[in-house]
């Protein structure tokens, strides 16, 4: 479903020249993603998924596992997508309502300025086609069982996350941002190829199923000395390469530093899809490689690398994040923290640690979505308000994309809308984990 509905996009970016069409591209991706997770729904009671399936050789396991995760996946997306789907709310002028003025006075009524229809996010056809080429990678990655899938998928998902990242062609700071996410992105690449590389000369197979065979077998000692060459250190030294890799890719420290500048230089629309959905596909594929990788040798496993990259993701994101004025390099510090705790109840591997980090990857995915969107429907209604201050027009330097870029902006915004600031204030509050707010249960 999802590969015919990326052929369809291909097909009809092609052909259209109307960028106004991108609404309705969003919409179409949303039916299709909803459908997708029907499908995805509906084979979680295929009797083989207990045990799962295997297709191309190893290359695709599809489980119950993976279904799930890709549920969450398309509904989330469909979720964001509505951003750019829909048209924000008009806005009502008191003083230009009444019957008085509108009888008395002659009007330039212009629709466009009201609705902000002339956004730049209601203009980029390409935005919802990226979107499914990232999915698709993401997809792969969660159901991967070789080497070699494994970093064509996360390359697919990371090559349309750099696309996503510089989509925004006219803005200076979106287009810099995305470079450095690009550069850097393509560094941690390497170290994802370096440690398939030493696994596949170690092992003389790409297929995770037959590694953790090797593996296992490796840990008798008894054996002949032709199983000498297959050493359990191998294996780690090279999973703690790979892992630097994706480490990189979800913002843990101390492979954080790229994450506040990109955060904070890509459009807010943007940011709330890479925030996101980068981490959820390579969370839930290092909980596969943890589980059939618990092997210690002289208390020496690559998972000690994870609680090392814990505790600094913990230190370094609570810290910095105290020094922060613009709100989302703040959300970037408050990510890193998160991501501290999840690769906690990782590392740790036991039955309650797994369960524990599978709901807070749902939940702390749900917030971030909140706190985004809430964003995001701040800037519409900023769109309508001219920054008179000559400080405040210095540092929005890409406020037509960005409209909200500073914590001090919000103050106030109660007497604006409360209900989007109780919104904000709560999803706050489950960041923070008070009760009785999700995050508490985590």
């Amino acid at each position: 479903m999802l590969l015919s509905l990326l052929i369809f996009l291909l097909l009809s970016n092609a052909v259209t020249s109307r960028q106004d069409k991108s609404i309705l591209f969003s919409r179409v991706v949303i039916t299709g993603l909803i459908f997708s997770s029907y499908l995805a729904f509906t084979n979680l009671y295929i009797q083989p998924l207990e045990k799962g399936i295997g297709v191309y050789g190893g290359l695709f396991n599809v489980t119950s596992f993976t279904q799930t995760f890709n549920i969450f996946l398309f509904l989330i997306s469909a979720v964001i997508l509505t951003l750019t789907a829909f048209y924000p709310r008009k806005v009502y002028v008191e003083s230009y309502s009444s019957l008085n003025q509108l009888f008395s006075y002659k009007f330039s009524y212009n629709k466009n300025a009201i609705s902000n229809k002339t956004g730049e996010q209601f203009r980029i056809i390409e935005y919802a086609l990226i979107i499914v080429f990232i999915l698709c990678g993401a997809v792969f990655l969660i159901s991967t069982g070789d080497l070699i899938s494994i970093f064509l998928s996360i390359e697919l998902q990371s090559y349309g996350l750099y696309i996503l990242s510089t989509l925004y062609r006219d803005s200076e700071s979106a287009t810099a941002s995305g470079l450095t996410y690009f550069l850097l992105g393509g560094l941690s690449s390497c170290f994802i190829l370096l440690g398939s590389s030493l696994i596949y000369a170690n092992s003389g197979t790409t297929s995770l199923e037959n590694i953790y065979i090797i593996t296992s077998i490796s840990e008798i000692t008894d054996l002949p000395m032709i199983m000498y060459w297959y050493q359990p250190y191998y294996l780690h030294l090279a999973l703690i390469i790979m892992s630097v890799g994706f480490l990189f890719k979800v913002s843990a420290a101390p492979f954080h530093f790229w994450s506040p500048d990109v955060y904070d230089g890509i459009p807010t629309i943007v940011t709330t899809y890479v925030a996101i959905i980068a981490k959820i596909s390579i969370f839930a594929f290092f909980l596969e490689l943890v589980y059939y990788t618990e092997y210690y040798i002289l208390d020496f496993s690559w998972k000690n690398i994870l609680l090392l990259s814990s505790l600094f993701s913990l230190i370094i994101g609570s810290v910095l994040g105290l020094t922060q004025f613009r709100i989302k390099r703040l959300f970037a510090y408050s990510t890193i923290s998160h991501v501290g705790f999840i690769l906690l109840a990782l590392s740790i591997n036991s039955a309650e640690s797994i369960q524990s980090y599978i709901f807070y990857i749902l939940q702390y995915s749900l917030s971030n979505l909140n706190a985004f969107i809430i964003l995001v429907s701040m800037g519409f209604s900023f769109y309508l308000f001219v920054y008179k201050e000559k400080e405040l027009q210095e540092n929005l330097v890409d406020k037509n994309n960005s409209p909200v870029q500073l914590i001090n902006q919000i103050k106030g915004y109660f007497y604006v809308n409360p209900f989007i600031s109780i919104s904000l204030a709560i999803t706050l509050f489950s960041f923070v984990g008070v009760p009785p707010m999700v995050g508490f249960f985590c």
